[in-house]
């Protein structure tokens, strides 16, 4: 069983399909320009229905992570991780996701990643990878 896709509506597909162009897409509010994920017709903070998409940068930082050592379906590789990140554009902008292209022993808290996308079908997956520059920086 491949990895479920998510429903592609007016208000997701930006999202989704932002990889498509290398573009990290998140919902951001016309009136109060808060950022926040996942994409919702209103924004949080202010209730304006002003909102639509923002390309933001794909750098971030690991806040929390696990990591899974079980298969859930058959094709599933195991270990992986599931991580929180946050996104550099604004405090507390975070969502979750999976980090590869590292050892799950090397993952660290504070980590620097950047948005790496997987295309399946008409989806565009927002996963990271170690952001190199960053930590040799």
């Amino acid at each position: 069983m491949p990895r479920k896709l998510p429903l592609l509506t007016p208000v997701t597909a930006p999202f989704w399909q932002g990889g498509a162009n290398g573009m990290l897409n998140i919902c951001c509010c016309a009136e109060c320009q808060h950022l926040f994920h996942p994409p919702a017709p209103v924004c949080p903070q202010c209730l304006s229905p002003d909102v639509g998409p923002r390309a933001v940068s794909g750098r971030g930082e690991v806040v929390s992570y696990t990591v899974n050592h079980q298969a859930w379906t058959p094709e599933t590789a195991v270990p992986y991780v599931v991580a929180i990140i946050e996104l550099a554009e604004q405090p507390g902008l975070r969502f979750l996701s999976n980090i590869v292209g590292t050892a799950p022993a090397d993952i660290r808290i504070g980590m620097p990643v950047r948005v790496h996308f997987e295309q399946v079908e008409d989806v565009w997956l927002p996963l990271f990878v170690l952001d190199e520059a960053e930590a040799q920086a």
